[in-house]
């Protein structure tokens, strides 16, 4: 097909085409970033926390005053949450996964290296911590009731006889994560040491939004201590079990005393539900953001074809008169169209590579993929072709003899 033909009208409406072109570019450069951008929030809330959510809820106990008998009290407290005919196992913590806040330190195996210091958050469990969340071990062993002290707070820090660490923050300690074994430095204010004697599988810090992303997501690690102030009851129930264990933990508490506030008492699915609601919430309104934009293009490209469709009648009656078929006439405006996007396109993805450098810089995401180009490309050319069908279609249906008459 000569171009000639084409780009006549096009340089006779320049107004129009560059409108339509300026308007698929910014389609284009805004349709690449949100969909990277929904992938990216989409993969987050989607990240495994390597604990048992489904059955798992958390109770966040206050004593009231000071009371003297604390230490026996946690226990007794921990005594009957177990006997509960629907609770599998509980402890006391400091945090738990989808927690809004979490305790945060270095942890290295070179004291002497500062820069070789990660970040990791801390969780605090005795040895029912692993049943009760449910995660795995890929090395090494559990605690033991002797490797277990009672944590009060900062003032009086006891020594302990190791740790657990997540294969990810393995990983980012020693090379081929071979931790096992090996004494790991915590830094202030738990300047402790001791022997790494279990590698977790997955653990995900509690606190979803945490500084440094995917790089710290998975750095945890959990300390042997059971925690003996304000803080929160971790319990798992049987499986299909949750409504009644969660209904039963309340009353066991107050048999064993009333001198507490319970907070809060709440699944670990509405936790990860609130603690990923923003993400979701923003995945959401960038995908009805591109419908609607992609939806505005569609019909300005529709609206303008249309428009140059009912200017060109005579033209076209004069094409069809000296022997143009219909689809002479419906790949005329699909060309037109295409040659539109193809500046569209050009201009768009300059666009979408200098919005996503000013993302990667003002709110440190990643680059934008290949991929992603090559999808909001394909998207404007199926989403041109389609709106300029309907106006092709109505011009090739264009008789001969509009060639005769006047306008």
């Amino acid at each position: 097909m000569e171009l000639r033909p084409i780009l006549a009208p096009l340089g006779r409406n320049k107004g129009g085409a560059v409108l339509i072109a300026l308007q698929m570019a910014v389609t284009l450069a805004i349709l690449c970033n949100a969909i990277f951008i929904v992938q990216q929030r989409v993969a987050r809330t989607e990240r495994p926390s390597g604990v048992d959510e489904t059955d798992d809820f958390v109770i966040e106990n206050q004593w009231i005053g000071t009371p003297t008998n604390v230490v026996s009290l946690v226990q007794a407290d921990l005594a009957a949450l177990r006997a509960i005919p629907t609770v599998t196992d509980a402890y006391a913590t400091n945090a738990w996964p989808f927690d809004f806040g979490e305790a945060t330190l270095g942890i290295t195996l070179h004291p002497d290296r500062p820069r070789g210091r990660r970040t990791t958050a801390v969780y605090l469990g005795d040895q029912h911590a692993m049943d009760t969340l449910g995660f795995k071990l890929l090395a090494g062993r559990n605690f033991n009731a002797s490797d277990i002290s009672d944590f009060r707070d900062l003032s009086h820090v006891p020594p302990i006889s190791g740790m657990l660490v997540t294969r990810a923050l393995a990983d980012q300690l020693a090379s081929g994560g071979k931790v096992l074994g090996r004494v790991a430095t915590l830094a202030p204010p738990l300047p402790i040491s001791a022997p790494i004697v279990g590698i977790i599988d997955t653990l995900q810090a509690p606190d979803v939004n945490a500084p440094g992303g995917n790089a710290v997501a998975g750095n945890s690690i959990v300390l042997p201590y059971r925690l003996i102030a304000a803080g929160a009851y971790m319990v798992r129930a049987k499986p299909g079990r949750l409504a009644q264990a969660m209904k039963a933990a309340p009353p066991a508490l107050a048999r064993v005393s009333r001198q507490r506030v319970i907070y809060e008492e709440f699944s670990l699915v509405e936790e990860r539900h609130a603690a990923y609601s923003g993400d979701s919430t923003v995945a959401l309104l960038l995908t009805v953001v591109c419908l609607i934009l992609l939806a505005v293009t569609a019909f300005g490209i529709f609206g303008l074809t249309n428009y140059w469709v009912s200017q060109r009648r005579r033209q076209i009656g004069i094409r069809r008169a000296l022997g143009a078929t219909r689809l002479a006439i419906m790949q005329h405006f699909q060309t037109e169209n295409l040659l539109i996007t193809a500046v569209g396109i050009v201009a768009g993805i300059a666009l979408a590579v200098a919005g996503n450098l000013w993302i990667v810089e003002r709110f440190a995401m990643g680059r934008l993929p290949l991929n992603y180009l090559l999808v909001g490309i394909i998207a404007i050319l199926v989403l041109g072709q389609l709106a300029v069908l309907w106006p092709a279609l109505r011009a090739a249906s264009v008789p001969p003899g509009a060639a005769t008459r006047s306008f």
